[in-house]
This record gives structure tokens, sequence and C-alpha cells, in this order.
């Protein structure tokens, strides 16, 4: 149903997530994986929020971007996961369109947020091993806490834009949302008018934001790897190179589906459409999963304030019985 205005149609009232499409007999099979990654994703960025909010020796700046990141990738996986599950458990697939659009938002936002973020990790490290003697002075916690609201506030501003061109569209189209959840090339290609101009925003937004803090992460690594090659200590390089491998493999989980999806999408017409689906749901799955065990595993200080938490819980609960 859609509302009208002098018999002009604008948009529906509600949308119908109709899950992945051609796989609607193993919608519960891939559930599964799906409730797994969303429960791994909790476990594992609640208390890594909570371990670097409380632990006064993790208040750094390396720590606290990474309490940014987990913070993300919990907005982008509960804005989705929940929805999802509940189309592939119930067919629960119907969502107004305003809530349809601000989910949308939150996601396109997060992952603006998310790639900002990674940016900013770059740049921790590059100061870290490039400038070591003035790492303390240039990356305060003010400094922090105003990459933190730079980087709320280039989201928003990068993506209502998006939203605003979604809403002036007019939709005449069915309402049958093949996808399992609000994304935004799903949404505009049910409208009946030009989406020209949204089409182009949304790749001019993948290349010039997503594409431009890709390739600013290239150079500072490239930099990094430089300087981490002129070490005279054999120990201080391989120290260097094992923090190094575990940011660029987040950074690889993170932007290679994330392009990939993102040109398959727009390019990618031959491709049927379950397989667009699976794409764009490993930018929203698998990261939000995999970067807490990267940071918990890799990190040694985290690593040991999760086994002292651990310690201290075990301990208490012995003296209780």
């Amino acid at each position: 149903m859609m509302p009208t205005d002098n018999h002009t149609i604008f948009y529906p009232l509600t949308y119908i997530l109709t899950g992945i499409p051609s796989t609607e007999e193993s919608h519960f099979w891939i559930s599964i994986p799906f409730c797994l990654m969303y429960f791994v994703t909790l476990i594992g960025n609640s208390p890594l929020i909570f371990i670097i909010l409380t632990e006064r020796r993790l208040h750094e700046p390396m720590y606290l971007i990474v309490s940014m990141l987990a913070t993300v990738d919990l907005l982008l996986s509960t804005t989705t996961v929940p929805k999802m599950l509940a189309v592939f458990w119930f067919r629960a697939g119907e969502i107004s369109f305003v809530a349809c659009l601000t989910q949308m938002f939150f996601i396109h936002v997060s992952f603006i947020a998310e790639s900002a973020i990674l940016l900013a990790m770059a740049f921790d490290r590059y100061i870290a091993i490039c400038d070591p003697l003035r790492y303390a002075i240039i990356l305060t916690k003010s400094v922090i806490g105003k990459i933190g609201l730079a980087v709320i506030t280039r989201s928003f501003c990068i993506i209502f834009p998006l939203i605003f061109l979604v809403k002036q569209q007019k939709f005449c189209r069915t309402n049958l949302l093949p996808h399992n959840y609000c994304e935004h090339m799903a949404i505009t290609r049910l409208a009946c008018d030009d989406i020209t101009v949204s089409a182009w925003y949304g790749i001019a937004m993948a290349i010039l934001v997503i594409g431009l803090d890709a390739v600013l992460i290239a150079v500072s690594y490239g930099l990094i790897l430089r300087a981490v090659f002129r070490l005279p200590s054999k120990d201080s390089r391989l120290k260097a190179l094992r923090t190094c491998s575990s940011h660029l493999c987040v950074m690889l989980m993170f932007y290679t589906p994330a392009f990939f999806s993102s040109l398959a999408h727009r390019f990618g017409h031959i491709i049927p459409g379950y397989i667009l689906n699976l794409l764009a749901n490993l930018y929203v799955l698998f990261p939000p999963m995999l970067n807490p065990i990267v940071y918990g595993v890799t990190t040694k200080e985290i690593l040991k304030c999760v086994i002292n938490i651990f310690h201290r819980c075990i301990s208490r609960s012995s003296l209780l019985s």
C-alpha cells in the first residue's frame, strides 16, 4: 500500500524483505551461521569495549581506537542481523519505509565510520613506528576524542544526502525488497523515476570516500614498512611487523568484500541475485565477528587483561563456593 497525494504515488508504507532470492528453502540453514556469527560478534566486542574502558592501562590511543571500532561493529551487526534472523526464522519481513530508511542510514553510517576508524588506526601505527618520540605529544586523549567526533560528523554528512535522495524518489513498483536488510541499491532499484543521481552518488561515495581512505591507509603502511625494515634490531622489526600484520588483516577483511559487493551491485548485472546478497552480507557479518578475535589474540595487553579478568572471576566463584 502506498500513500497518495492527488493520485501521485510517492513511497510504500511498508516493504517486505524477502530474504536471499532463490534460497527460500534454505533460509533456516543459512540462518544458523548468521546467528553464530552474530553471537561471536556480541561476546567478542562487548567484553572488548568493557575491558578497554575499565582498565586504566589500556587508556592509550591504540586501544581507544580499537574500542571505537568494536562499538561501530556492534552497531553495524545489531542494526542488521536481528531483522535478518526474523526474516529467516519467522518470515517476518515486513518493515515500514521509515524504519527501512533508518536501518539503511545506520548501516551506511557504520560502514563509513569503520573506514575512518581504520584510517585513524593506520595513522596511529604510523606515528608509533615512524615518529615514536612524539607519539605521546601528537596522539593525546583530547586528539583521540576529536578523531571520534570527526568520524561521527563525517559519516553523518556523507550519508544524509543519500537518505535524502532516496526519500525524494517516487516508488510505484512492488514493495517486495529482494534482500534480507535495507541496502541502498536494493531500495533504489524499486523507484519508478530516474535513479541516476542516487546511483552515482553511491558510486562517488564508494570511490572518493572509501577509496581515498583505502589509498591513505596503503600509503601509511607503505611508509611504516619502509621504516620497519630500517630498524637495526631484528626483534624490533618482528614486533612492529606482528602489530601491523593484525591491522592489515582487519583492513583486508573489511575492504575486500565491501568493494567487491559495491561494484557487483552496480555493474554486475549478469551476477545472480543470491550471489549479490551473500556478498552484501559479508561486510556486515565477517569484520564485526573477526575484529575482536584478531585484536584479542594478537594484542598482548588486551589478552593479559582478559586472562586477569577470567582469573578474578574464577577466584571469586571458588571463594563463594
